[in-house]
C-alpha cells in the first residue's frame, strides 16, 4: 500500500514536471544567468535557433511568436528595417508558409555573450522552396540575432539579415 501511495505521488511529480516542461515550450532552455560556459550558451542559443526556426519552417505563427519581443526590429540588406512581432508574424504567414523552408549552414553558428543582457547569433542560412528546388533558386544569407533573455525567458530583439545571394543547392 505504501509503495503504491509513493509511486503515484512520484508519477504525480513528474506529470507536473512534464506540464510544465510541455507549456514553456521553447523556454525549456537555461536561463542566462545559469549560463556558466561558452558551451552551455552555445548550446541554449543553438536550441533556441533550431525551435525559432521549426517554428518558422511549419507555420506554426502563434509559436513562432513567442520568440519575439513586442518591438522586435527586423533589418533586411533589400527591405531595409521592420519593426514589431505582428509585423514579422504576418510577414512569416504571406510570405513564408508554403514557400520557403530555411536551413541552418553547418558549421557557420557562432555565439557571443552580451553581459547580463543576452547573447548575439551570428551565421549563414539557406532558403529552399519546397517542391520547386528544381526551378527556384536556393537562397543563401548571413545573420545576426540578438536574443535578450529577460526574466528567465529569451527573445529576439533584434534580427538582421543580409548580403543574400543565390547559394548552392
Amino acid at each position: 500500500m505504501r509503495l503504491s501511495f509513493v509511486l503515484l505521488t512520484r508519477l504525480s511529480q513528474l506529470s507536473l514536471l512534464f506540464l510544465f516542461a510541455a507549456s514553456a515550450g521553447a523556454q525549456a532552455v537555461q536561463p542566462l544567468g545559469r549560463i556558466k560556459s561558452q558551451t552551455e550558451l552555445d548550446k541554449t542559443i543553438t536550441l533556441l535557433d533550431a525551435a525559432l526556426f521549426d517554428s518558422f519552417n511549419h507555420c506554426d505563427l502563434e509559436k513562432f511568436g513567442t520568440f519575439l519581443t513586442d518591438n522586435v526590429e527586423f533589418y533586411d540588406d533589400r527591405d531595409g528595417l521592420s519593426v514589431g512581432k505582428q509585423k514579422q508574424v504576418e510577414d512569416v504567414k504571406n510570405y513564408i508558409c508554403g514557400k520557403v523552408t530555411r536551413e541552418l549552414v553547418s558549421g557557420t553558428l557562432h555565439v557571443y555573450r552580451l553581459g547580463d543582457f543576452g547573447a548575439m547569433e551570428v551565421g549563414v542560412h539557406r532558403f529552399h522552396h519546397p517542391g520547386h528546388d528544381d526551378t527556384e533558386p536556393v537562397g543563401e544569407a548571413k545573420f545576426i540575432h540578438l536574443w535578450q533573455c529577460k526574466d528567465g525567458v529569451w527573445k529576439l530583439t533584434r534580427i538582421i539579415s543580409y548580403d543574400h545571394h543565390a547559394g548552392a543547392k
